[in-house]
């Protein structure tokens, strides 16, 4: 167990030489079993969010506007969740890895289009569409913390498709 806080906390590598890394660290730092309280609590309120937004699709007149916007600060409060368990700092290192650039890079190319399509394009369709891009790479970016779990969904699919 101990080893998993270190590792979730970014006290696991030993590289001293980011001297301001650490400053912030040590300034921002909370006891662990506040940065899980305050994952849970990010992450389900993200989770209420997204559901939230999807209920709210369906409502007359401003329904596709509020399931944007619900929907993405869904999205946005369950990737910031993880800030509470690894730290700001150290989670912005990882979401710019070369295994989770191009999740990253979609995922928020995602939340900036759901909301382009249902306030200035007023297209329903498109923002529906950008929402489910934007689970998709949230899935495929949360998978890329688990070991060898992308190969497993690549290798179901491939014998799914094949």
């Amino acid at each position: 167990m101990d080893k998993l806080k270190r590792v979730l906390s970014g006290q696991d590598s030993n590289d001293d030489t980011n001297v301001l890394s650490e400053t912030v660290s040590d300034a921002t730092s909370l006891g662990w079993g506040t940065r899980v309280k305050g994952f849970i609590a990010c992450f389900a309120i993200g989770v209420l969010c997204s559901i939230l937004g999807v209920c709210l699709l369906w409502v007359p007149r401003n329904g596709l506007v509020l399931f944007a916007v619900f929907y993405t600060l869904g999205n946005i409060s369950a990737i910031g969740s993880t800030f509470f368990l690894m730290g700001p700092l150290k989670q912005m290192k990882k979401m710019v890895e070369p295994t989770r650039a191009i999740a990253t890079a979609v995922m928020l190319v995602s939340l900036i289009l759901t909301l382009c399509s249902a306030f200035w394009w007023k297209n329903k369709g498109l923002a529906v569409l950008f929402c489910i891009m934007q689970f998709f790479a949230f899935a495929w970016y949360s998978l890329s913390f688990i070991p060898f779990a992308r190969d497993a969904v690549k290798s179901c699919f491939s014998v799914c498709l094949s």
